[in-house]
Parts: C-alpha cells; structure tokens; sequence
C-alpha cells in the first residue's frame, strides 16, 4: 500500500464502531483498495521526444514502504525493504551491503554518510566510501521519510511525527521536536529540508514548520491547509510530501488542502495559495511550480502569483508520483511503472517509457541530466530524455 494515501487509523474505536460511511471515505482516499476508482486507459501519443534507459539497478522490493534513491554528486545509493543498500556510479555498483534489519526508509546521503532506517525507529548511518557503519541511533517509531543529510546533522522525521536532529560524526541526538497531531492522519514519506538556519518539515493539520537548527524551537509555521468538516476524514489535511525551495521561496502542498508559497525572507509570510489536493508531492523550477494532484491531474502554476498555466488531465486515477523537470519536460510515473514525459511549456505529451510494471511511490528525481524513478518491485532506471 501506498505510502502516499495509507491513513493511520489511530482512532481505533472509529474503524471497529465504524459504519459504511467511515469505509466509504477510507476507500475514496486510498486508491490502493479494491474499491479504487479504474485507471484511465492509455492512448497512443506522437512522442516529440526521445528518451531511453541509460542504466538500471536492482534495490530490493519495497513492500508496503516509499524507497527513494540518494544523489550524492555522481553517486546514488539505493536501498530495499529486505536490507539492501547500495552505491551506484554510472550504473555499476561500487559497493553493496545489508544492514542486518528489514528497513522502512531511505535513503539519506551527504558528506561522507549515507543513512537508511526501521519500522523499529533504528537510524543506520554508513560511510559513503566504502559502506562501512558509522553509527546508529534510535527514534520514537518507525520512519517512513528518508533521513535528510547535510552539514548541520542527520535529521530524521518519525512516524509519529517528531523531529529528531543527530549529529553527523557520531549520532548523539542534539535536539528532539514533538507536536500533537490528530487522531487520524496520513503515513507520509515526506523528508525534512534544510535550508538557510532552518529545517522544515510538513505536518498533519496542514502546518508547514521552519525549525531552529541551533535547538529545535519553531521559528515561524505557515498554514498550508486549514482543517475542516463534519468528521474526522473530512479533517485529513496533511502536508504528506517534502516542501520545496527555490531562493527566498519555499512551496508545499497538502492532501484535501492547497498549493502554498511563502517567503523566507519576510518570516514566512505567504506568498499565494491556491486549492489543490497532493500527496504526491510538487517541484518548483526558474518559472513554473509543477504539481501532481490526487486525480493524477499535473498542473503547471506561475510560480510568483500561483495562477494557472495549464493542466494535463488525461491521466486520470494513475496514482502518479511527484515531478521532476529537466530540459524542458516534465516526468511523472504511475501506479503501473510508466514514466510519462510532458511539454514544460503547455503539458502535452512527449515521450512514454516502461519500466518494471510495479507502482512508482517517491517523486522522479533528477541524476545529472536524466531522470532517476525507482520502483516498488526493486528497479532502480536512469532515463535520459531530449
């Protein structure tokens, strides 16, 4: 299942009480029942563009978890559920190990660490060079998000939604942040970002959160989405994908809420909102915001005023990951492993490629100038596209 729209039943009582309605609702937000609405049929396109598989790599299934590949410079590391971890350089493998532990999250890397985590909240940190261990740390539960690396430590968000900040060289924690959440939320896969003085993190209740480097403390949080309804799943208002930067800016979406930019500069004051429904996730480039909605609609957004510059709508109910731009294209993958590739300027359709039949969860990301997707049967493809 999805870690995009696999809601935590935390209120137990509500499921077990429950009636048809509570099911229903379930149902329409978790496209990966039985009850998912079908998937629009693929028509044949006139690619405009040329694209082919560079290389691909074996990671390890992901089973029911959100795996995404690392870039590091030329180097990408890769981990699977059963343990596996990688670094890959020009698609040959560099080096390869297993943890020891099923793992539920990665991969983070920065520096001279690459770090992976547990559904027991255990934080593995290796060495890039060679991928021997460096440390390990523990948090309050399991990890769902990618660990984020960077100068200023490992920060690791929980699946209960705390913050933990540990330091590089040898994992002591240097600061933890908790909030309360609601009784009902969504598993998200979304990685805190570092930027400027400040680690930013999404949170259910549509809270986008700058915290302090120096000891955690909220600095500013900005409402990406506003709760409201008559019942607690109408509530669900959780920003489930990684915010996005781009200078002074910084974007991010929230499922049943909206698109919001604000500006770092003036204390996070916001920039523009605008009402679009993600879990998937959202990428911001020199001009324009792109963001897949949970249709499996990409829209294409002024990136200073939020208005609309156009929308492609012809995936419908594809379970599409989040995009990465690149030359002019724009790349999302679905539920079926397809790699689509869409115009930059107006949102038609480029180019098409296959890749193992099994869902892409992560956003597309970029390796150099190729598109990277992994997928949850295992394949890891760098997709070069002109």
């Amino acid at each position: 299942m999805s870690r995009r729209l696999l809601v935590l039943l935390a209120a137990a009582g509500l499921l077990l009480g429950g009636c048809a309605t509570v099911s229903d609702a379930i149902n329409s937000i978790n496209p990966f029942t039985s009850a998912a609405p079908k998937m629009a049929a693929l028509k044949p396109i006139v690619a405009t563009a040329e694209v082919r598989t560079q290389w691909s790599a074996g990671a390890g299934k992901a089973g029911d978890y959100t795996f995404a590949p690392a870039v590091l410079g030329s180097a990408i590391y890769i981990a699977g559920r059963d343990g596996a971890l990688s670094k890959i350089e020009d698609g040959k493998t560099i080096w390869k190990i297993n943890v020891g532990q099923p793992l539920s999250a990665g991969v983070g890397a920065g520096g001279q660490l690459v770090v992976v985590a547990t559904p027991k909240g255990d934080v593995l940190a290796f060495s890039t060079e060679d991928g021997k261990p460096r440390w390990q740390a523990k948090v309050t539960s399991e990890v769902l998000a990618s660990p984020t690396v960077g100068n200023e430590g490992v920060a690791v968000k929980s699946g209960d939604n705390r913050v933990f900040l540990f330091d590089a060289g040898d994992g002591g924690r240097k600061w933890v942040y908790q909030r309360s959440t609601p009784s009902l939320s969504i598993r998200s896969a979304g990685a805190p970002i570092f930027a400027d003085r400040f680690v930013f993190v999404g949170f259910p209740g549509g809270k986008l959160v700058a915290l302090s480097l120096q000891n955690g403390a909220p600095v500013w949080e900005g409402a990406v989405a506003l709760p409201k309804g008559a019942t607690e799943l109408d509530r669900v208002a959780d920003i489930v994908a990684s915010p996005v930067i781009e200078g002074s800016q910084i974007c991010a979406v929230a499922f049943q809420g909206r698109v919001a930019c604000f500006d770092m500069s003036q204390g996070g004051a916001m920039i523009w909102s605008r009402d679009i429904s993600s879990a998937a996730g959202l990428v911001l480039d020199g001009r324009y915001l792109f963001v897949t909605d949970e249709k499996g609609a990409v829209h294409a957004l002024d990136r200073l005023s939020g208005s609309s510059l156009w929308k492609q709508d012809k995936l419908l109910n594809r379970r599409l990951s989040g995009p990465a731009v690149r030359r002019g294209l724009v790349a999302v993958a679905d539920a079926e492993g397809i790699v689509h590739f869409l115009s930059r300027e107006d949102g038609s359709f480029a180019a098409r490629m296959k890749t193992d039949g099994t869902p892409v969860r992560a956003p597309v990301q970029l390796l150099g100038s190729s598109f990277l997707v992994q997928t949850a049967g295992g394949n890891v493809s760098a997709i070069e596209a002109q």
